[in-house]
């Protein structure tokens, strides 16, 4: 008799093993990050900054003077030349992108590049959450924390921060030398300087249905290469469907005069 799967055995039985489904912890029971190096990537933190990247076109600018890092080291001091930031995903204006692959950042460097940050992005984690927001202190001869960095050294103008677990957007703009919150109001905010929005968007993206972080122009999202992919391939669709239906109507009335002793190639 062969034995029994342990997915079949009776778990209040004590002298039968619990299968390992019922006792092994789960995704949610282990820790997703690095518990010396909190925030760093899973699927989301993945994909999330390429639909930002794929949807950002800010107005005014080339596309090769707008810069765009994702997840990449921020050296912000010269003093202190090891001092650095990683931002989840940050837009510089009027810099130049790498024309060569042997010219692509490895991070960038603002006493190098002499432009500061216009619009920095947080994706809220579990490790990260208290410093994204502001809510730790610098402690005595350590670095300035992300938001005394952003606010007051770099003064990044914008700083957004994107908390999937409520899916809340948050808006900070730098007033002064002070981040002042505004209001967003249906989870979108426009960008005059770039006549651009920022919004959350209900959708399909990388095959994963949810709310997601992207960019929109006069009230339509902007859509990604795949999107404007399948759009131009239903247009197509569309346009072979009429020639089709004209072709058609076009035989029928050439038979129909045929039927009347027309001959049509001479009308």
């Amino acid at each position: 008799m062969s034995e029994p799967k342990l997915s079949e055995l009776n778990l209040q039985d004590p002298t039968q093993p619990p299968p390992p489904e019922a006792v092994l912890p789960t995704m949610y029971d282990l820790p997703s990050e690095d518990l010396e190096e909190p925030g760093l990537p899973d699927e989301f933190h993945d994909f999330q900054p390429q639909l930002l990247r794929e949807t950002c076109q800010p107005t005014g600018y080339p596309a090769d003077q707008v810069f765009i890092g994702t997840d990449l080291n921020l050296y912000y001091d010269s003093r202190h030349t090891q001092w650095h930031k990683r931002p989840d995903w940050f837009l510089v204006l009027g810099v130049p992108r790498a024309q060569t692959q042997q010219d692509l950042r490895w991070s960038y460097v603002i006493w190098m590049e002499g432009v500061a940050p216009f619009l920095v992005v947080e994706l809220l984690s579990p490790g990260t959450e208290a410093e994204d927001l502001g809510q730790t202190l610098r402690e005595v001869n350590q670095p300035p924390t992300k938001w005394q960095t952003y606010e007051q050294v770099l003064r990044v103008p914008y700083y957004v921060i994107f908390d999937r677990y409520q899916n809340q957007l948050r808006v900070f703009q730098l007033v002064g030398s002070r981040y002042q919150e505004l209001a967003v109001p249906e989870q979108r905010f426009w960008l005059e300087d770039i006549e651009l929005g920022i919004g959350v968007w209900q959708g399909r993206y990388q095959d994963a249905e949810g709310l997601w972080l992207r960019w929109y122009d006069n009230n339509h999202w902007i859509p990604t290469a795949a999107e404007q992919a399948d759009e131009q391939a239903q247009r197509a669709d569309e346009q072979a469907q009429r020639a089709d239906e004209q072709a058609q109507r076009a035989e029928r009335l050439a038979q129909r005069l045929r039927e009347l002793g027309i001959d049509p190639d001479q009308v």
